[in-house]
């Protein structure tokens, strides 16, 4: 934990020590709780909007520690917002709980969610001391729709000085950014025809599809370095001696900014109008969720961060400079000071996303970076409460957003 005491711009009516060993207590106290919880969802996993079982653990959790709930924030049916406290500091943990399709929380999910979880019970304890709210917002579909994006269009982050979570990972690191992503699912649509007695009368879908492929392919020696597409074909015809009247996909594209993420997709997406163009067939795209913009991490925060998590035990890498995957965190991170480490267990060598990375996801590794996680995370909250420099700043960065939209 970062020693406020010593700055000359701190509260000097808050022992920083005493308070930070009553947030430790407080995650502790919760640990079979937020074990539970974890190994709860990794259990059950839930796919974007799917989360139901995940919300309603969640919800439960948080009302029996005194948090005031309300669910279907933002008009997500599985998002979910738990406040604690009065202070005029808002301190929000976004807790993630959604997992992939077919292999479950091969990405963490569950670790991260439970370690937020942690961090707002740990935080609670001592919100009146420190004059802030506690705000745990639960953000569902962050590997698909992005969650976080339509939260923050809806108003849930509006009051919120700073933005918090951890993600589960092989390693504990800080300060690494991400990939802004934007996905589109794509639909020829052609006319079909007998594939053997009269081929020449269909507009072949698949064809145009696998022009747009290829092209793509090609495209990606003059692609700026960052920048990433990948896709899947969801629907390539349904029988063999049939001209494919329709095909289906999914693409993403990814790259350093938005910026530049606009200016590749703009490329891209002429590969796909160029199949339309070859075939004769009708294109159509529509985007699919929000764009996730590139994640900006707040120094103070991954500095505290760093400090209260080597506190623990933990060998913490620094990552400035590096970019992560991509995720819908940097969208609030362009609005509200944020941080996104991640917390590290065992894997076995497997990286996220794949099925071994989810068979070590309630290892007793995986646990610990809960409870530390969370503890860490909870620190930073205290770190920002008791330095008068950085209330003042977080504080002034609430009213500047107000004072924009209005």
């Amino acid at each position: 934990m970062t020693d406020t005491t010593t700055d000359t711009t701190a509260d000097v009516r808050t022992d920083t020590t005493t308070v930070g060993d009553k947030v430790a207590a407080a995650v502790r106290a919760g640990r079979e709780q937020l074990v539970g919880l974890s190994h709860g969802l990794h259990a059950e996993p839930e796919t974007a909007l799917e989360e139901h079982r995940a919300a309603a653990r969640i919800a439960a959790l948080m009302e029996s520690a005194g948090f005031t709930v309300t669910t279907g924030a933002g008009g997500l049916p599985t998002a979910l917002v738990a406040t604690y406290g009065t202070g005029d500091l808002v301190i929000a943990f976004c807790a993630e709980y959604d997992a992939l399709p077919g292999i479950g929380h091969a990405c963490g999910h569950n670790v991260n969610g439970a370690a937020a979880v942690g961090a707002a019970l740990g935080l609670a304890a001592v919100a009146g001391e420190l004059g802030v709210t506690v705000k745990l917002i639960g953000t569902p579909a962050e590997e698909d729709f992005g969650g976080k994006a339509i939260l923050l269009d809806a108003g849930v982050f509006d009051d919120v000085a700073a933005a918090m979570m951890v993600h589960a990972d092989a390693h504990d690191s800080v300060g690494a950014s991400s990939l802004a992503i934007g996905a589109w699912d794509i639909t020829y649509d052609g006319q079909p025809a007998h594939a053997a007695i009269a081929p020449w009368e269909g507009v072949n879908a698949l064809d145009a599809m696998t022009l747009a492929h290829m092209a793509i392919g090609l495209l990606r020696q003059q692609l700026p370095p960052g920048v990433v597409a990948h896709g899947i074909v969801t629907d390539g015809g349904q029988a063999v001696n049939v001209i494919p009247a329709r095909t289906a996909a999914r693409y993403e594209v990814r790259a350093r900014t938005l910026e530049q993420l606009e200016g590749a997709w703009r490329r891209i997406r002429a590969c796909f109008e160029a199949g339309a163009l070859a075939t004769g067939a009708t294109l159509e795209v529509r985007a699919h969720g929000r764009d996730f913009a590139d994640l900006r991490q707040d120094p103070f925060m991954s500095d505290a961060y760093e400090a209260a998590a080597r506190g623990l035990g933990r060998t913490v890498l620094s990552r400035h400079g590096e970019s992560m995957a991509s995720t819908d965190m940097g969208n609030v991170s362009h609005l509200v000071p944020t941080i996104h480490p991640t917390v590290g267990y065992d894997t076995g060598g497997a990286k996220q996303h794949t099925p071994e990375f989810t068979a070590y996801g309630t290892t007793p590794g995986a646990d610990l970076a809960v409870l530390d996680g969370a503890t860490a995370l909870a620190l930073v909250g205290v770190d920002l409460a008791t330095s008068r420099a950085q209330r003042d700043r977080l504080l002034d960065g609430v009213r500047k957003r107000r004072a924009n939209r209005d």
